[in-house]
């Protein structure tokens, strides 16, 4: 949230983080869609609207984060 470049990239690099990640240097994007919290994820539909939102931290790879994307993206 409106952290440098750099920082993010480290970030990143450290948590083997692989889904893509959202530079927001401004704000801007934090602020129209609300996001208060971190961290936030979005799961957006294949017509890009918002499906679901969940804040704060999330085992998506327990069985229960699994199933719920699993189907998420089955609709």
């Amino acid at each position: 949230m409106e952290e440098s470049r750099e920082t993010v990239r480290a970030w990143v690099r450290d948590r083997k983080v692989t889904m893509d990640v959202l530079l927001d240097g401004s704000g801007a994007v934090n602020e129209a869609w609300g996001v208060a919290y971190s961290p936030v994820v979005f799961v957006l539909g294949r017509d890009g609207r918002l499906v679901a939102r969940a804040i704060g931290n999330r085992d998506w790879t327990a069985p229960e984060g699994r199933a719920f994307l699993e189907a998420l993206t089955a609709q």
